[in-house]
């Protein structure tokens, strides 16, 4: 019986095999130290990357209808050869590196002869994906040519010595396989410079990687810019290297690493044209800032001797009531014709965040909202699921909007974004699928009626010129025809938000809230009970309003952490709840009463979680921690008592004042 004849795409898997081993095998001869091999190590190394070239050339062009016998899932079979392929393309770039001759990378023809072949090869494995990107080049032209007159002087002085040395401003702990580690104040020498950013440097020890050029600095050029002051010190040159802004180096390492990453998925084609890496959730990790346990604090006036928005009425002895500019209840509705990461990346929530926002800056605290999707309509996203019990906080696309700016651009901004993990490598990172702004105010200075929106998602970010996230209409030109134009509208991204004037009840108590602050509507009765039982303490309990002594209160000190955890204010809601079905209707409308419950049910329900050894520490879009918080939270066995909090089986964290007192002067804002 004759042999079964063998289709081109298993030829290729076959051929892609035998390179991996001879790959696997030459990494493991590299790892010996015997300096007389390098050369021959890194001519197999150049050979096995033309081979992988020539493979991934081939692969391209192969179609479903060359295989002599059907084949399932071929498409998908198509991209993990791809995707391989890539892998081991990386890994001999990187490994060239390590084993490129010390004599050819001073070379600058050499140099610039191998970078280029590199570009080139680099360019045709990554075709399909630049087709895609061709937008997002023309709007970085002038980006690029700034490179090139930079890369253009590189050229002309790598042959110096004197340009060759560099010092490190800021420690650098390499994160991939080929960067290199350095510390402050190490003085390293450049061997080739890369268009991304990424130098070729070599330490005192003579071992070789990347790093970034924004942590480092020609000792030529600062020589150069001091001739006058020729006479100062070494520790006065590094004392000015401090007070140049590098505090901010952590910031910029920070998001070169997220460019970089964001055009490796762009290349391997795993995310589409327009998706960046998410600006709201960088704001977010930035710190306390742009957090709802900042906004809810109270504002002191320009004086910093009271409170620009918290007053007491003499007459009812609540909290003044204050109107905002804008003072409204939004709906997230839906979001449609989404794009969706390709393989490689595995989806761990989709989201929506959105503030305040009048085209510049961010106005108020970032609010997010994870929205539902069905597996077989990955490209529609939903809110507010049907589900029975409590919906959940993070889920409701019920939200309170209040800020007093007076800007003109005044407005919404929203930012679709999803989390994901690397399958390959294990990275996680935030991505934004696109953007959209709802201005509040038309040109008049009136405020827009409150209806329904459909509002246009635009790839990028607001910053930058606005990249379509449809490639057929950019690249085609959009249809002149009245129903083609109709089909097209509804390939075009859409977020839908209904826009609602805010009734009698909810509109008492949003007035009570901070004049500026986002967030969810099923919230707003424990923010303002909150706020009540802070003006208590600073407005009436206080012995004069010049004291500014540290306040006795775990409610006050700890319940803006628990705004940050929704597992955890979900859990409140649920404690109160329960407790109010045990009120009186009259009891339900007296303040002093809802007071006492809210210290009641939060000591005895939240504040115990908030300090349990027990409970894993909040980490965003992990379904395994997220699981195990819910599993303290909800445990029958975790009924709050004195019995059970001062049982030796419960352990807490250990004791900081600051759980228990407020500290006026570090948490209101300035």
């Amino acid at each position: 019986m004759p042999p079964k004849k063998r289709g081109p795409l298993q030829t290729v898997q076959r051929d892609t095999d035998v390179i991996k081993r001879k790959v696997d095998a030459l990494v493991q001869q590299a790892a010996q130290p015997d300096a007389s091999d390098w050369t021959e190590t890194f001519e197999k190394c150049k050979e096995l990357k033309r081979a992988v070239e020539e493979m991934t050339k081939t692969l391209k062009k192969l179609s479903k209808a060359d295989e002599p016998a059907p084949v399932g899932n071929y498409d998908q079979c198509k991209r993990d050869e791809e995707k391989r392929l890539l892998n081991l393309h990386e890994r001999l770039q990187s490994l060239a590196l390590q084993l490129q001759p010390q004599d050819e990378i001073a070379g600058p023809s050499s140099s610039q002869t191998e970078q280029k072949s590199d570009e080139e090869n680099s360019e045709e494995i990554d075709e399909s994906s630049e087709d895609e990107d061709t937008e997002e080049e023309e709007a970085h032209d002038d980006d690029d040519a700034d490179s090139d007159e930079e890369d253009t002087d590189i050229g002309q002085t790598a042959t110096g010595q004197e340009t060759v040395s560099y010092v490190a401003l800021s420690a650098f702990t390499g994160e991939e396989e080929g960067d290199l580690s350095i510390q402050k104040g190490e003085v390293l020498k450049v061997l080739s410079k890369n268009k991304d950013g990424w130098w070729l440097a070599q330490n005192s020890n003579g071992q070789k990687g990347l790093v970034p050029k924004t942590f480092l600095k020609s000792s030529q050029k600062d020589s150069e810019r001091e001739n006058e002051d020729e006479e100062e010190s070494e520790e006065e040159q590094e004392s000015d290297v401090k007070s140049s802004k590098t505090s901010n180096w952590n910031t910029v390492r920070k998001a070169v690493t997220e460019i970089d990453a964001t055009d490796v998925l762009a290349a391997m084609g795993a995310i589409p044209p327009g998706f960046r890496p998410s600006n709201l959730s960088r704001h977010l990790e930035e710190g306390t800032s742009y957090r709802a346990s900042h906004f809810i604090q109270p504002k002191l006036s320009q004086s910093q001797l009271s409170f620009q928005d918290l007053h007491m009425d003499p007459d009812t002895g609540k909290v003044h009531g204050r109107p905002s500019r804008v003072s409204l209840i939004l709906t997230l509705w839906s979001c449609r014709m989404i794009p969706a990461p390709g393989v490689g990346l595995q989806v761990l929530s989709r989201h929506v965040r959105l503030c305040a926002f009048n085209g510049t800056q961010v106005l108020s605290n970032i609010h997010t909202v994870r929205a539902t999707y069905n597996f077989k309509s990955q490209k529609t996203w939903s809110f507010s699921p049907r589900m029975t019990g409590m919906l959940p906080c993070l889920l409701d696309g019920d939200c309170f909007l209040r800020c007093d700016s007076e800007s003109p651009d005044l407005g919404i901004l929203f930012e679709l974004g999803v989390t994901y993990i690397r399958n390959s490598t294990g990275e996680r990172g935030d991505l934004s699928c696109g953007w959209a702004f709802l201005k509040l105010f038309d040109e008049s200075g009136a405020p827009i009626t409150l209806r329904t929106q459909e509002l246009t998602i635009h790839g990028g970010t607001p910053f930058e010129r606005d990249t379509d996230m449809d490639t057929t209409s950019t690249k085609r030109g959009y249809p002149t025809g009245v129903f083609q134009q109709m089909l097209l509208s509804r390939k075009v991204p859409k977020l839908v938000v209904k826009l609602k004037s805010v009734n009698t009840r909810n509109r008492v108590l949003l007035n009570l809230l901070p004049d500026t602050i986002v967030g969810s509507l099923s919230t707003v009765h424990l923010l303002a009970t909150y706020r009540q039982i802070l003006a208590d303490a600073l407005l009436l309990d206080r012995v004069t309003m010049c004291n500014a002594d540290l306040i006795c209160s775990s409610v006050l000190s700890s319940f803006p952490d628990v705004l940050d955890q929704p597992d955890l204010i979900d859990a409140f809601r649920k404690s109160w709840t329960e407790s109010e079905k045990n009120l009186r209707r009259s009891d339900k409308r007296d303040i002093n009463v809802l007071k006492q419950m809210f210290v009641s049910v939060y000591m005895g329900s939240v504040f115990p979680l908030l300090y349990s050894a027990e409970m894993p520490t909040p980490c965003w879009a992990d379904e395994e921690v997220e699981s195990q918080r819910a599993r303290i939270i909800y445990s029958p066995s975790q009924k709050i008592s004195v019995e059970t909090m001062l049982s030796s089986q419960c352990s807490h964290q250990a004791f900081d004042i600051t759980q228990v007192t407020y500290d006026l002067i570090s948490s209101a804002q300035h």
